[in-house]
């Protein structure tokens, strides 16, 4: 069964992926019905997810033993290259090349690569490591050679060398056995062009030997946009203005490379043969072995297997950062479970974090416990005999299976182990000590299994031994994307729009993406920007590349590397790139080598009353008074004062809000354009102010089936912008006309802007502060004696009890989730020079993070606050939010706060977001002792496109507003 394990495995790494889920269920037959091992196998054509399929595959040899003869004759028919048995085991062969004399002794006399683990470490043994993968991946191949004997040994020709496969031997195997096997060809392709240094882009490190500058930047470009061996000579002789001398350190690192794969060959992008999201993780790794590991799988998928990592490095207690990282990657954490059959505990938990809440886990679950009954629990690395598990402690068994395929993430470290307290309990009432091998003990087990016993960072079992308390209530939290209802190649995205009248109305939207390297699940949306490490793996070194309408990323652009091993000294310590901390009340990160602290106002707890009557909480000490300036940037500032502290020089700022100019007044724009305003703040320091127009064409035609509503200053709706300027009308805000909004109602932002309507605050993902215009500055320290907000008469709260937040700069409180993200200044730059000086804004960061909330009920507002820290608001849309919807929003504002602190590569792949540093959560809840009234929700199978208007000033509410005018249902 070891054989099966390997190739089912390894059949994932040369993404024969979707090849296994063409197969029909037709070999289950062979398996007794019902069993584990039918239910295992009829679960394999139903599989949609890389990482579920992966799981099953890897667990199938112990649902179907070895006994299930015909069923594996039939599996193997199926899946291409597969054999049952093996003839001998493939590593026999490269046990000369260990470097031990006794890792040599144990590996001649080994069955499998398990029985030499032990004493060959990886680290030491790589050639011998390398030689058996080799094989592995020749035995595979080469068994679609069948009796056909120059076919095969051709073949095994390919997987012998340990330099590239040359063009010759390639070509040998296309003659002998073109006809013979297709499948033997595609399977050799695939290894021959994931081989290392097989494509031009694997000899991007031999650029930086060149002397000139000029000639390493020449020759990057060469080595992406050129595929012809000769196109490369030629453009670097050129370029380099120097012929191909072997003394030359460029020539002879390029030459001395394997030759580049001709246009006929293979058609590469940037990213072919990696995964560039698990790359992103690599850099977490603690350890060199893995980190290497990580490396290798991440960038020439195909080469090695993710069985061995997960042997080496999945159970590492040291490795838990980068294994967090990487469950990111596959299978990020989401709001919500339901309709589970087996795990019902579970179910109705809509405010709760899960990675995994589907159908494929529940059944999971299910199996791993028939599986468990067996008396053997099998592990990667162990395995753990227990007594019968359907008499002792079965309802902590069952949410024990249930957790570790379910995933509950909702802990500060998102692990998916369960506390350590837990299992040694269990395995102290219910583990069969007799058969524990010598020196095993529960303790010790649990010391690997889950070494952490804190609630905040492990699962407690108790949480899911009885059903949840919310009972099956009406939905008033609902999850469209989760489980994801597209297509592998497309994201879930929340309608937010909503519908016109008469058409069919979905939840969602699915929209095509790209993968971050072909080897990835993870996709981002088109046009989007993303950041990917270079394949070379080196620290702190990436491009930025563009999700192009072809599915792929494009136009990539190398960064300038981060120096990682730079590191901060902070009041006599040390601290490592990518550290974060507080120096007083501020939050600070270390940054290759520099200390980046937020502009907060402290006060020492050793003030005198005297400081604390003069502490105003604005930034350097500025007097409250509001006399706003308009920055360069965009901002309006509370005053003169606050703008100067903030870094702006005179000629910098001007008097009066950002908002009261016209900056179509006099007309920028060429005389076929028209000029729109378009206001915006800028997170990027370049030569020109942050534009506050655009200039667009006058149109001559417009799209009529295009939908994106907008309403005009006259309170007229047109179906989208173009045809609103074909009328030549002036836009007033996007969304459906409000009649709410039909009459100028002047409100104040939390960003000190007054707008017109609160539509208009909404439009500009601004949420209101207060009723009329701005004329108070509040407080962005924890602590003022005085405010100017004293006077300032505050909307009622939305839920009574709700303990709520105080964005900064704000005067009136809020119920609502909320991030104060501290950033990077230099890297937005660096992300505007590369795409031609194109000013990275605050909306930006809003249209990137507002796709990962998932919940219609919430949704995002934000500003840069006047001591320049990024404020997000995570608000419920509803007029009067039930507490469940509260508590929705508070926890999409602490997911996201825990991907930022953790670095995860669902949001630092995005370009602007992974300025982001570090990141301060504040949520709102309910007082226990005064729970709001329950409101129920809608019906099931209907879901919430509505979003209210604040009431009127003589009964003020909070709410929030989108582009919708009816609900559906």
């Amino acid at each position: 069964m070891y054989v099966c394990f390997e190739i089912v495995t390894f059949l994932l790494a040369f993404n024969f992926y979707d090849l296994v889920l063409t197969q029909d269920s037709s070999c289950c037959h062979h398996a007794v019905e019902p069993s584990p091992c039918w239910e295992a196998c009829a679960q394999l054509a139903t599989i949609k997810s890389e990482s579920h399929l992966k799981h099953l595959l890897q667990r199938l040899p112990s649902y179907c033993p070895d006994s299930t003869n015909e069923l594996w004759i039939c599996i193997n028919s199926t899946l291409p290259g597969a054999s049952r048995k093996s003839d001998g085991w493939e590593g026999l062969g490269c046990c000369e090349l260990a470097i031990s004399a006794e890792c040599r002794r144990e590996c001649k006399k080994a069955s499998s690569k398990n029985d030499i683990t032990k004493i060959c470490k990886k680290d030491t043994e790589k050639p011998l490591y390398s030689c058996i993968t080799k094989n592995e991946m020749g035995s595979v191949c080469c068994n679609y050679a069948g009796r056909h004997t120059n076919c095969r040994e051709y073949c095994q020709a390919i997987f012998r060398t340990d330099s590239s496969p040359t063009v010759s031997q390639i070509k040998a195997v296309k003659d002998y056995c073109q006809s013979i096997s297709p499948q033997l060809i595609d399977c050799v392709g695939n290894y021959t062009k994931s081989y290392p240094i097989r494509s031009p882009i694997d000899s991007l490190y031999c650029c930086e030997r060149a002397d000139e500058p000029h000639c390493q930047v020449a020759c990057r470009r060469i080595l992406r946009t050129m595929t012809t061996e000769h196109e490369i000579m030629e453009g670097l002789i050129n370029e380099c203005g120097s012929q191909p001398l072997p003394q030359d350190p460029l020539w002879q690192c390029f030459l001395g490379s394997a030759h580049p794969p001709t246009k006929s060959e293979t058609e590469t992008s940037p990213t072919a043969k990696m995964d560039g999201a698990k790359l992103h993780c690599c850099s977490k790794a603690n350890t060199s072995l893995c980190r290497d590991m990580c490396q290798g799988i991440s960038t020439n998928w195909g080469t090695q297997t993710w069985q061995e990592f997960d042997q080496m490095c999945e159970y590492n207690p040291v490795e838990t950062d980068l294994i967090t990282c990487l469950s990111d990657v596959r299978e990020p954490c989401q709001l919500g479970c339901k309709d589970l059959a087996y795990c019902t505990n579970f179910n109705n938990r809509p405010t709760e974090l899960f990675r995994s809440c589907n159908i494929q886990s529940d059944q999971g679950a299910l199996n791993d416990i028939k599986l468990w009954s067996n008396g053997t629990i099998k592990m990667p690395f162990m395995n753990i005999p227990v007594l019968d598990i359907r008499k002792c402690l079965p309802e902590m068994w069952k949410a024990v299976a249930c957790a570790l395929q379910i995933k509950p993430c909702y802990s500060r470290a998102r692990s998916s182990a369960i506390c350590k307290s837990d299992c040694v309990d269990i395995l102290t009432q219910c583990g069969d000590r007799k058969r524990f091998h010598e020196g095993q003990t529960a303790e010790r087990i649990c010391e690997i299994l889950s070494p952490v016993d804190d609630p905040q960072s492990c699962i407690p079992l108790e949480r899911y031994l009885t059903p949840s308390s919310l009972g099956n209530v009406m939905e008033e939290v609902i999850h469209p994307c989760n489980p994801n209802p597209c297509p592998s190649n497309h994201l879930c995205e929340v309608n937010r729009k909503g519908c016109q009248l008469g058409q069919d109305c979905l939840p969602f939207f699915c929209v095509p993406g790209c993968k971050l390297g072909e080897a990835s699940e993870f996709l981002v949306q088109l046009e989007a920007r993303v950041q990917v490490p270079l394949r070379n793996g080196q620290a702190g070194c990436f491009e930025v590349c563009t999700c192009g309408q072809s599915g792929r990323l494009e136009g990539c652009a190398d960064m300038p590397c981060i120096d990682t091993s730079k590191t901060c000294i902070v009041g006599g310590q040390r601290k490592n790139h990518g550290t974060s901390f507080r120096v007083d009340c501020h939050p600070c990160s270390c940054f290759a080598g520099d200390t980046i602290c937020s502009a907060r106002q402290c006060l020492s707890g050793d003030s005198s009353d005297e400081d604390r009557r003069r502490f105003t909480g604005l930034p350097c000490g500025c007097p409250d008074r509001f006399v706003p300036v308009c920055a360069r940037n965009g901002r309006t500032y509370p005053s003169a004062c606050v703008a100067r502290c903030m870094g702006f020089k005179d000629n910098q700022f001007v008097f009066g809000h950002c908002r009261s100019s016209n900056p179509c007044s006099p007309n920028p724009c060429h005389r076929n354009q028209r000029c729109l305003p378009n206001h915006r703040v800028c997170l990027t320091d370049l030569p020109d102010p942050c534009p506050q127009h655009e200039c667009v064409a006058r149109p001559l035609g417009c799209d009529k089936s295009h939908s994106d509503p907008v309403c005009d200053t006259d309170n007229m709706e047109h179906p989208n912008l173009c045809q609103l300027l074909q009328q030549g009308k002036t836009l007033a805000y996007t969304g459906h006309c409000q009649e709410a909004c039909k009459k100028a109602q002047h409100v104040c932002g939390h960003n000190g802007e007054t707008y017109n309507t609160v539509c208009e605050a909404y439009s500009d993902r601004v949420a209101m502060d207060y009723q009329g215009p701005c004329h108070a500055v509040g407080s962005v320290a924890d602590f003022t004696f005085d405010s100017g907000c004293d006077m300032i008469p505050c909307p009622a709260l939305s839920t009574p009890g709700c303990i709520p937040v105080t964005p900064p700069g704000a005067c009136c409180p809020l119920c609502a989730g909320m991030l104060q993200i501290l950033w990077n200044k230099e890297q937005m730059n660096v992300f505007a020079k590369l795409n031609r000086n194109q000013p990275v804004t605050v909306h930006d960061i809003l249209r990137i993070l507002r796709l990962h909330i998932s919940v219609p009920q919430c949704d995002i507002f934000g500003y840069l606050s006047i001591n320049s820290e990024i404020i997000i608001l995570i608000v419920p849309v509803d007029q009067q939010p039930t507490p469940l919807q509260i508590e929705a929003c508070s926890m999409e504002a602490k997911k996201i706060d825990s991907l930022i602190n953790y670095g995860s590569p669902t949001l630092i792949s995005h370009v602007p977001l992974s300025a982001f540093l570090t990141s301060e959560v504040k949520i709102s809840t309910i007082r226990p002792s005064q729970p709001s009234e329950h409101h129920p929700g809608p019906q099931a199978g209907s879901w919430v496109c509505c979003a209210f208007l604040p009431s009127p000033p003589e009964s003020p509410t909070r709410g929030s507003l989108d582009n919708q005018t009816h609900c559906l249902h």
